[in-house]
């Protein structure tokens, strides 16, 4: 158990198997992506430890990027989502992959698609490490690649953090006994 501020967190998600989900999901996105130079745009803050772990697991070239929405605050999503960093690369005629830590009510993702064609992607898919299908807002947004669902917990960790504390835990930890 560890404490961040003034909650309690326990183990969720060791190490071990983060690594492990990471290579599946880069070696399903390295096989559709055989041949292409994919744009990959990083959503900050939350994603970076995510994106630099698969992205050293990536064996295509690629494009880098990142981009910032934000629409939490401490544990729960405001549902207002802010562009606080528009995309840092040209998007016109690429194949963007957009790297997420987590897909919670998928609220961020349906405002930045359309977005991101309208800056002239020619396609646009979602990698996320972490998904909450029962708090998904929208069914219909497609997540291509997610490494692990997850129950809706609130969780810190790899990226992951509680009012911007705990993103560097190599283990991904839950709210205590909200699992």
């Amino acid at each position: 158990m560890i404490t961040i501020g003034d909650l309690d967190f326990e183990v969720f998600i060791p190490h071990e198997v983060i690594q492990t989900k990471v290579k599946e999901l880069a070696d399903k996105i390295n096989k559709d992506y055989e041949g292409k130079e994919p744009t990959i745009i990083v959503m900050l803050t939350g994603a970076f430890i995510f994106a630099a772990d698969l992205i050293r697991c990536l064996n295509v070239p690629i494009e880098l990027g990142f981009a910032k929405y934000s629409s939490y605050e401490g544990t729960d999503t405001t549902g207002i989502v802010r562009e606080v960093i528009g995309s840092t690369v040209d998007l016109k005629d690429k194949d963007v992959l957009i790297v997420e830590d987590i897909i919670d009510t998928g609220t961020t993702m349906k405002i930045v698609l359309p977005q991101f064609y309208a800056k002239g992607a020619k396609t646009v898919k979602i990698a996320s490490f972490l998904r909450k299908p029962d708090k998904l807002k929208y069914k219909d947004l497609q997540v291509d690649y997610c490494a692990v669902d997850v129950p809706n917990a609130f969780l810190v960790g790899y990226g992951l953090d509680y009012n911007e504390q705990g993103r560097e835990l190599r283990d991904i930890y839950s709210l205590r006994s909200s699992v």
